[in-house]
């Protein structure tokens, strides 16, 4: 919704520039997306309309509070994922709580499939982003925000665990930036789930292990192909990055970030990425599954 909070003034420019930014939100709302800031900077990056400097992002930023302030961008158009507030579910009756109950019952759609699959992205800002894809087939989706911790490590390797013991291979679908850090995650999550297994089963070489466990990690975005085919806009590699030097020797000074690419492209890209991963006839059993027991719960709503 627009709601005007002040009354703004703004030079003819700027109002150009958020009459292009409400397109751009309205191209995406009619997918059923809703932008980042970053996402939404990146759309402006690759139409030309500003250059991909941090400044532009600044004022972007300010721009856009004010946009909304005044009433002119829609306040429901950009997300801020990383500040939304925790808050208990709660119901009006017994009524209301099957409802609840109905909408999101599900039964566990990796089940019976021979590839159990996770995925790991870089950026939160993607998240909800990707969740489209990953919800409907019930993949577990952990956001690493740089090196991931500890703690997120071994969790995900107690699911894994569980994956192994019923005899599932393992793999992690990726998505990350083309850049020094982007690339060295890939190496850093595979060696640290497999210190983990090494250490439980005791195995003194790392690629026995990794045949063992049957685990795999494949880097689905952002690739060197994606880059030659969808063009997204440059950035200097980060020469203060400790794996600078190494990145720049094999790829060159340049970088490209993830968030770059449009979300319909990721959501198509992931979802190809899963199809050719799993069953699909099991999947869609698992779904025809959950309708019959979804009527079996509707059908106690006449004694509510």
């Amino acid at each position: 919704m627009k709601i005007k909070y002040r009354n703004i003034k703004l030079s003819s420019s700027n109002k150009q520039r958020l009459q292009v930014i409400n397109t751009i939100i309205e191209e995406y709302q009619n997918q059923g997306y809703v932008l980042t800031l970053r996402q939404l900077y990146y759309q402006l990056v690759s139409r030309d309309i500003i250059p991909n400097k941090q400044q532009e992002y600044s004022k972007l930023s300010t721009l856009l509070k004010e946009g909304r302030m005044a009433g002119i961008v829609d306040w429901d158009a950009i997300e801020d994922r990383l500040r939304k507030p925790s808050k208990p579910a709660a119901f009006d009756g017994p009524k209301d709580i099957l409802t609840a109950a109905i909408q999101q019952f599900a039964l566990p759609r990796q089940e019976g499939q021979r590839v159990y699959l996770e995925v790991i992205v870089e950026k939160d800002a993607l998240s909800g982003v990707l969740k489209r894809v990953t919800e409907k087939y019930h993949i577990p989706i952990l956001v690493n925000r740089g090196y991931s911790s500890a703690s997120a490590m071994f969790d995900c390797y107690q699911r894994f665990k569980k994956a192994y013991d019923l005899n599932q291979t393992i793999k992690i679908l990726y998505l990350g930036d083309f850049d020094p850090s982007g690339l060295d995650m890939i190496r850093d999550i595979k060696d640290r789930i497999l210190e983990f297994y090494m250490g439980e089963y005791r195995y003194s070489d790392a690629e026995d292990a990794a045949e063992a466990f049957d685990f795999s990690i494949e880097p689905i975005a952002l690739t060197r192909e994606q880059i030659d085919e969808y063009d997204p806009p440059p950035n200097p590699a980060k020469i203060t990055d400790p794996r600078a030097d190494g990145f720049i020797a094999k790829h060159g000074s340049t970088s490209w970030e993830v968030d770059a690419l449009p979300p319909d492209v990721l959501n198509n890209l992931l979802n190809k990425a899963i199809l050719e991963n799993i069953d699909e006839k099991m999947f869609n059993k698992i779904l025809q599954k959950e309708k019959s027991d979804i009527k079996k719960l509707r059908s106690l709503e006449q004694y509510l």
